[in-house]
């Protein structure tokens, strides 16, 4: 189905139900569930997603520390 048809359809069935109030309301609490989260347009806190889900008892630096110790080198040649 086109998008077109899927909207005239979508219409129709919401019309058979339109003058039950609380079928109405579950329909829009049903298709809320559904739509994603628009994203904020001034996403300038995006890391505030991420506050409190690292759990470490070291400090960052010392986290730091330890990647640059235990970084390895590629062992394979790139052939060109």
């Amino acid at each position: 189905m086109t998008t077109l048809e899927l909207n005239a359809e979508l219409y129709r069935a919401m019309g058979e139900i339109a003058d039950d109030e609380t079928l109405m309301a579950k329909v829009l609490k049903y298709v809320k569930s559904l739509t994603p989260v628009k994203k904020n347009k001034n996403s300038k806190n995006w890391a505030n997603r991420f506050v409190g889900a690292w759990k470490d008892d070291r400090t960052a630096e010392e986290i730091i520390s330890d990647i640059r110790e235990n970084r390895t080198t590629n062992s394979r040649e790139i052939e060109l």
